[in-house]
């Protein structure tokens, strides 16, 4: 199985930017992991919320192939521990799914088409993060699952 980490707009912090390497390079170990940035929308002070989440899920809609299990990073999403949300790694890699798809999307959110093609949301926490940080924080919990299915000793209970 493939995961995909699809993101809109380019990291700005080379400290972030250097985390998601690290974890890049280490979820490659377990599996085929690839980071998919899309540009950021232009000319977005002429353009509401809701027209960016349009262009920003257009963007999103045309990077998903049919038989993509999409999962999005939602504030209103599942929560899991990370012990769970290995369990739930374990299921999707078990199911023979060819292709895993997480989208951090923009600032706004995803737009509603984006939302109806989704198969599932996992929330972080309920606190707000900046969709910059957040991609650290994810790619990282992607490597500590990887390293709880392995019974390896990064995770601590």
């Amino acid at each position: 199985m493939t995961i995909e980490l699809i993101l809109i707009g380019k990291t700005d912090s080379k400290e972030i930017a250097s985390l998601m390497e690290l974890y890049v390079r280490r979820v490659n170990h377990y599996c085929r992991f690839a980071v998919t940035t899309l540009p950021d929308v232009r000319n977005t002070r002429s353009l509401t919320e809701r027209q960016q989440r349009t262009a920003e899920g257009e963007a999103i809609l045309r990077q998903l192939r049919d038989g993509d299990y999409v999962v999005l990073l939602d504030e209103r999403g599942e929560e899991m521990r990370s012990v769970e949300f290995a369990a739930w790694l374990q299921k999707r890699l078990n199911s023979g799914l060819r292709r895993l798809v997480l989208v951090i999307g923009g600032p706004y959110g995803f737009s509603e088409e984006v939302y109806g093609r989704a198969d599932g949301r996992l929330s972080l926490s309920r606190m707000t993060f900046s969709h910059q940080i957040v991609r650290a924080i994810f790619a990282e919990q992607i490597y500590r699952a990887f390293t709880i299915l392995h019974n390896e000793p990064y995770h601590h209970e």
